[in-house]
């Protein structure tokens, strides 16, 4: 299995500080944001990784992370995404990277307590289709958020008014490689994307989604509010009483 880290965009919700920095290079307690996403994906057993960058500051990505021996990585692979065309934009990307192997999605400024390892385990045994990561959240909302019926994914909704669950579809994917071929059919959004929220409906129509809820915390850097909880968050995790 290939892993696809995703740390592109503008971070337009964490100005001024995104001014002169890609938002996935600022520090969540003692590291930058974007090796603990890199460290999901090489726990979990993947070590063919492509980061997938974009904007100004796509070199220091490069000055950062290099070949991604801090990982215990032979080699790191880099895309660079010209425009802000959505999560499902950036992935095609990674196509001829991936090849004919399932890929491991994860946003750059996401990461989970614990490991994914077992997940995606289960999912390389599954014969097709995609997994996704699910979490209960106080303000469903403000997600995708994934409605359920018995133990199935019917439907996933992208921030519904009236959420139908408090589950949230977190930043971390699972595909085969069926999923470049369903992102060329994708239609933008009315801001403009592609949507992943439209990837992982397409493989709920045709049967082949499956999912994973997460125990541990989950932490996802996308607000000012957000980022203060994940250095926290990670900051407890190493034994600091904060």
């Amino acid at each position: 299995m290939k892993g696809v880290v995703l740390a592109g965009g503008m971070g337009t919700r964490l100005r001024p500080l995104t001014r002169v920095t890609n938002k996935h290079l600022l520090p969540v307690y003692d590291k930058p944001m974007v090796f603990y996403p890199i460290q999901t994906l090489v726990e979990a057993g993947i070590t063919e990784i492509m980061l997938v960058t974009g904007g100004n500051n796509a070199g220091d990505f490069l000055r950062l992370i290099g070949n991604g021996e801090e990982f215990g990585l032979k080699h790191m692979n880099y895309a660079y995404q010209k425009t802000e065309g959505g999560i499902a934009d950036a992935l095609r990307l990674a196509r001829h990277f991936v090849g004919d192997d399932k890929v491991a999605v994860i946003l750059g400024d996401n990461f989970v307590q614990g490991s994914v390892r077992k997940a995606v385990q289960d999912f390389m045994n599954q014969p097709r289709g995609a997994k996704i990561f699910l979490k209960e959240v106080p303000n469903p909302q403000d997600f995708g958020v994934a409605v359920l019926e018995g133990e199935k994914v019917v439907r996933v909704i992208e921030k519904p008014p009236v959420p139908p669950s408090n589950l949230a579809v977190i930043g971390i994917y699972l595909y085969d490689a069926s999923v470049f071929e369903i992102c060329e059919t994708l239609v933008p959004s009315e801001r403009g994307e592609l949507e992943i929220t439209d990837v992982n409906n397409e493989y709920i129509r045709r049967g082949v989604m499956t999912y994973e809820v997460v125990d541990g915390w989950w932490a996802d850097c996308g607000s000012f509010e957000a980022l203060l909880r994940s250095n926290i968050l990670v900051a407890r995790e190493r034994g600091v009483d904060i």
